[in-house]
């Protein structure tokens, strides 16, 4: 029996997941130390972007998801994506209070744990919503988030909270219509 037979499916994608974060906030700090925060976050952001944009992609044709057309869709979808990718360590959770609206909520995160030890909190632009807005994208879902980005809601609020509003079924035979 191999080394990856004898491992589990969650401790193999905690391992995947964990690796892949710790190379992200390797990267981050060094570039941080090297071109300073402010070029750091606008690199950051936009290479979370366009990752997630590929991911979509690739995880859609892992869960078997031609295209999503409704919000129960997208719910399903992103639920099943983030069982996929999300590690031990990523403490957030996403609810659904109500049709179109989904709330993403956090009270611990890894990210403003790593930037608040580089010392560097302060002027730290948040990636971790791009990662969803370019799933969302890539995915053809229109959507409004609230309230917009302005550095580290944790930080600055003491608790991270953005709710993301949907117009499936909103236009009949619209460009957000369930169909």
């Amino acid at each position: 029996m191999s080394a990856l037979d004898q491992l589990s499916k969650d401790a193999l994608r905690d391992l995947l997941v964990t690796n892949w974060m710790t190379h992200d906030a390797m990267w981050f700090a060094s570039s941080a130390r090297l071109c300073g925060i402010e070029k750091t976050n606008v690199v950051n952001r936009g290479a979370v972007k366009a990752m997630a944009e590929v991911e979509a992609q690739r995880l859609q044709k892992a869960l078997g998801v031609a295209r999503i057309g409704s919000f129960d869709e997208l719910r399903r979808f992103l639920d099943d994506a983030f069982e996929l990718v999300r590690g031990p360590f990523m403490k957030f959770t996403l609810t659904y209070p109500e049709p179109n609206l989904m709330r993403w909520e956090t009270e611990r995160c890894f990210a403003h744990d790593g930037v608040s030890k580089l010392g560097m909190i302060e002027r730290y632009e948040c990636g971790i919503f791009d990662r969803l807005e370019g799933w969302l994208e890539s995915l053809g879902v229109e959507f409004e988030a609230t309230p917009e980005i302005d550095g580290c809601f944790l930080h600055r609020l003491g608790r991270c909270v953005r709710e993301y509003r949907f117009s499936f079924g909103t236009a009949p035979g619209g460009a957000g219509a369930d169909r």
